[in-house]
């Protein structure tokens, strides 16, 4: 339920760019409380307007026969037809009824039209929106690559998106356009084909991988030695945390990998520079420049999560062989930024009688604006997706002149475009786009990039820097890919074999695939256009001058890892390793997520699966809301051994007796322990970061850069201020950071436990020294937040969600987002816990990512599958879907999840026909 106290307001400090995708120029907000002042208008009528009609028939054009939907209970559509067009044009329909407004501002993003919407803002945004040219790519995509088929199902999604469009004046689409109407002449355009692959680049842009790690290893030269950066970027904990596959290897004579074979020690991976260091090999700081394209970062709409943080997932199928029914049990839950509407679509698609010429019969979850499953089950298999987090993209220093830029020893020109942005009651915007070989010249899009470089970590062999050099960025997603022919691929797929075969196609974002099927299989798919590197391994930016950092080519489908019915009768993938990369011939990243959820998950399943014990389908549920935090388990004994004589800080170590490390909405100490860890690493790292990573508002007094000898009256301490947004900021506390602390934990005299001390602290020398001014700095401030009393406090009332509007809701004055916003809730689990609601601990406890849904799949059994939405179907604010799920989503619970016609028409509510 939701909270009954108030969630803490939001920091406010100059810089501060939108918690994710503020997109909202204030002017159009205060319209909107304007507006509010002429009676009724913004009374029930004009709320109501927008409300789809669910029941009775409507006349739909180019329907060639009627198209049932029928509604349950939760506003899920489950949409029959007789034929494939006529299912994705009712898709189209549908869910123009009840998400339009979401559709119509996430094809502004993609395009990188916002400022059509809402104004001067918006200009930089789309600017830099423009130079990575996703629209254009995906109008590729459609023009020269994807299928007849794939484009006959996107233009009836397209005829049906507008035949709800057609006579409807914008208030009837959406409340939201009604205020808009108020400060823009802003006219809806028809939907296109291109508006739903584009959607695909914005998914991709948010599962990158690790080009923020790219970034922040550069700027970490500036204050930190190549060692400090090494040890701050550990290596995966193959002991500790198995991969996703435990044997495999690539068969040298067929080039393809085997799951059967032997894996042997190899040289695993493309050698490249060391972190700290340059391409080259040369030490040195890197240009805080730098810093200005991490804040061009920020101020993209990170549509699926916050920016500096790899994206997470999980999910796990277990062999039937395992379960209490005998078949197989799929269980996933995609970890993504909190959105009201949620970012999923829940939705079912059925041929009212599956042939040759009718082959689709596929429930679960897609976008809205999109046709198509994206994760779900058919009649035959079952499927979920977690980020495989490869490293997609690279970062090149270009040096750069009138004429071009530089490539080994000679100049080539750039490819130059011209884009005009226009914006709503402004003048329009012109700029050029320059792109060399590799991709767009991403510095181009602020004065202060043009400068990137001017202190970067390269050789001497590195050409003269003039001026500074330039960045360019090549990413796989900038390549037209068949991704969208992958979607409706894997919804008609009815083996292993069709599932790999649709696989291969999902070339961008790369995901792990699972799998399970009604003859009691399970398997796994990485698939993914990953590039293969001639040198460097992509940890930090290139040199654009020197051909040999060129790509090579991409890692054949047939060489990506993949298992069938593996031996141990489960599967689990966390965003942890695929597979031991000093086995395994090509790179796939030096940044995976560094295993605590999978290992976790893994854990659970071996617990309850020994000595013969079964698996139940609340057995997979229980597991998705496990909370428990493995740093505690390292951490909290030594806490507990720390002499504290200071009463009110023993009051409070004394919450950590006997605690369980259950992260529980209630518990005082796991609220304790979490203020604990956020202050070791702020006292351990954070202070010791450069500017540019660490939490806008947290600022800190440092040596000059030029200073010498010791701080005296001529060389005074500096205060310092971060400059990043606190939902991206370092040490963010996952589970990178778990591996970061675990060995100092044993040195009790390591150099990362000293701090300089302040006017009120002393320094600190040892590990235990640091500790215990942790707890006496998490103390006071959770006095300061929840209270004096130790027993008042909770987890919950710190760790908040609030579901925010994308638009009008996340900015303004209270009323409007008391409209349009929802929450808080207090919530239990944490960062890098199975239960995964994600916290950045350099910004605060605020709740920043979640399990955006969560499903368990009975396979065969499909009627007995269960699913939840973090918020509801329904994008309209104040209808009662618009968050309906979310109790349920927060205690954990799931919902009984029709399938088969039967089960289908015993749920329906409402029955609305489109006849032609």
């Amino acid at each position: 339920m939701p909270s009954n106290t108030t969630a803490p307001p939001g920091k406010k400090t100059a810089k501060k760019k939108g918690r994710r995708a503020r997109l909202l120029l204030l002017v159009l907000v205060l319209a909107l409380v304007a507006g509010m002042g002429f009676g009724g208008y913004w009374g029930v009528s004009t709320v109501r307007a927008s409300f789809p009609q669910t029941t009775g028939e409507i006349r739909l054009d180019k329907l060639s026969a009627d198209v049932d939907v029928k509604r349950d209970a939760n506003g899920v559509p489950q949409i029959y037809a007789d034929n494939e067009t006529d299912l994705f044009r009712a898709q189209g329909y549908v869910q123009a009824q009840d998400r339009f407004y979401e559709m119509d501002v996430r094809r502004h993003v993609t395009a990188g039209r916002l400022s059509e919407m809402f104004g001067a803002s918006q200009v930089d945004t789309d600017a830099f929106l423009r130079t990575l040219g996703w629209r254009r790519v995906a109008q590729e995509e459609y023009d020269k690559v994807l299928s007849p088929e794939t484009k006959k199902y996107l233009q009836a999604y397209a005829e049906g998106v507008n035949a709800y469009l057609k006579d409807r004046a914008p208030k009837e689409i959406s409340v939201e356009y009604a205020a808009l109407g108020l400060t823009n002449d802003y006219t809806i355009e028809p939907w296109t084909p291109v508006d739903s692959v584009a959607w695909l680049k914005a998914m991709a842009w948010d599962l990158r991988g690790n080009m923020q790690d790219e970034i922040d290893r550069s700027l970490m030269t500036s204050r930190l030695s190549a060692q400090q950066i090494k040890q701050l970027y550990p290596e995966y904990p193959y002991a500790l945390h198995q991969p996703i596959l435990d044997g495999g290897a690539v068969d040298e004579s067929t080039g393809k990998f085997d799951p059967e074979a032997d894996a042997t020690e190899g040289d695993g991976t493309t050698t490249g520079d060391t972190p700290g260091t340059g391409p080259g090999g040369a030490s040195g700081g890197v240009s805080s420049q730098l810093g200005a394209l991490s804040e061009v970062l920020d101020t993209v709409p990170a549509l699926l999560g916050p920016n500096g943080n790899g994206i997470g997932s999980n999910s796990w199928v277990v062999a039937g062989k395992y379960t209490t029914s005998g078949n197989p049990l799929l269980a996933n839950d995609p970890h993504l930024a909190p959105q009201l509407p949620s970012l999923w679509y829940q939705m079912g698609l059925h041929c009212r009688s599956v042939s040759a010429t009718c082959r689709y019969d596929v429930a679960g979850y897609t976008f809205s604006g999109m046709p198509g499953v994206i994760i779900g089950h058919n009649d035959k298999i079952a499927w979920g997706l977690t980020n495989l987090g490869a490293d997609v993209t690279d970062l090149y220093l270009e040096k750069i002149g009138p004429d071009g830029y530089l490539v080994d020893g000679k100049v080539k020109p750039f490819t130059v475009r011209e884009e005009i942005i226009k914006v709503a009651g402004g003048t329009d915007r012109k700029i050029t786009v320059r792109s060399t070989e590799r991709g767009p010249l991403v510095s181009d899009r602020s004065s202060e990039l043009e400068k990137v470089g001017q202190k970067a970590p390269v050789g001497n062999a590195a050409p003269d820097r003039g001026t500074g050099y330039g960045v360019s960025l090549q990413w796989t997603a900038l390549q037209p890919g068949k991704s969208m022919d992958a979607i409706f691929a894997l919804d008609r797929a009815k083996d292993f074999t069709t599932f790999r075969a649709a696989a291969k196609n999902f070339e961008v974002p790369s995901q792990n695939l699972i799998y399970a099927d009604t003859d009691g299989h399970i398997g796994y798919q990485s698939p993914g256009k990953i590039p293969q590197r001639s040198k460097g391994d992509g940890t930090l930016p290139a040199p654009g001058w020197d051909s040999s950092y060129r790509w090579k080519g991409y890692i054949p489908f047939e060489k990506l890892p993949y298992e069938f019915d593996p031996d141990r009768g489960y599967i689990v993938t966390a965003n942890q390793a695929v597979i031991d990369q000093k086995t395994y011939p090509d790179l796939l990243t030096k940044d995976w997520g560094y295993g605590s959820r999978s290992q976790r998950i893994n854990d659970l399943i071996e617990s309850k699966i020994k000595d013969g014990g079964k698996i139940s389908p609340d057995d997979m549920r229980t597991m998705q809301t496990d909370n428990r935090s493995e740093i505690a388990t390292l951490l909290n004994p030594l806490l507990l051994k720390i002499d504290i004589s200071d009463p009110y800080v023993r009051e409070a170590q004394k919450l950590l007796e006997g605690w369980d490390y259950t992260q529980e909405p209630d518990s005082a100490a796991a609220a304790y322990f979490n203020a604990v860890w956020r202050n070791v690493l702020k006292l351990a790292f954070g202070n010791k970061l450069p500017k540019e990573l660490r939490a806008e508002g947290d600022c800190i007094n440092v040596r000059p850069a030029d200073a010498t000898g010791p701080v005296d009256e001529q060389n005074r301490l500096v205060r310092e201020c971060g400059q990043r947004d606190p939902d991206s900021a370092q040490p963010d506390g996952g589970d990178r950071w778990y591996e970061v602390v675990r060995p100092l934990l044993k040195q009790e005299k390591n150099e990362w436990w000293k701090t300089p001390g302040s006017r009120t602290d002393a320094a600190t020398e040892t590990r235990d020294q640091l500790l215990a001014q942790a707890m006496k700095d998490a103390r006071w401030e959770l006095t300061a937040k929840l209270g004096k009393d130790v027993s008042t406090w909770s987890w919950g009332r710190l760790h908040q969600l609030t579901l925010k509007n994308q638009t009008l809701g996340t900015a303004g004055p209270g009323l409007v987002q008391q409209l349009l916003n929802r929450g808080p809730w207090n919530l239990g689990g944490g960062e890098a816990a199975v239960d995964a609601t994600g916290w950045n601990a350099a910004g605060g406890y605020e709740v920043i990512w979640v399990p955006s849904m969560r499903m368990v799949v009975n396979v065969g059994e499909w009627d007995k599958s269960r699913w939840v939405n973090l918020t509801g179907a329904s994008g309209h604010a104040f209808h009662s879907n618009y968050t309906d799920q979310t109790d349920a989503w927060a205690k954990g619970e799931l919902y009984d999840w029709a399938y088969g016609k039967a089960a289908v028409d015993a749920a329906a509510k409402d029955t609305l026909t489109l006849k032609p």
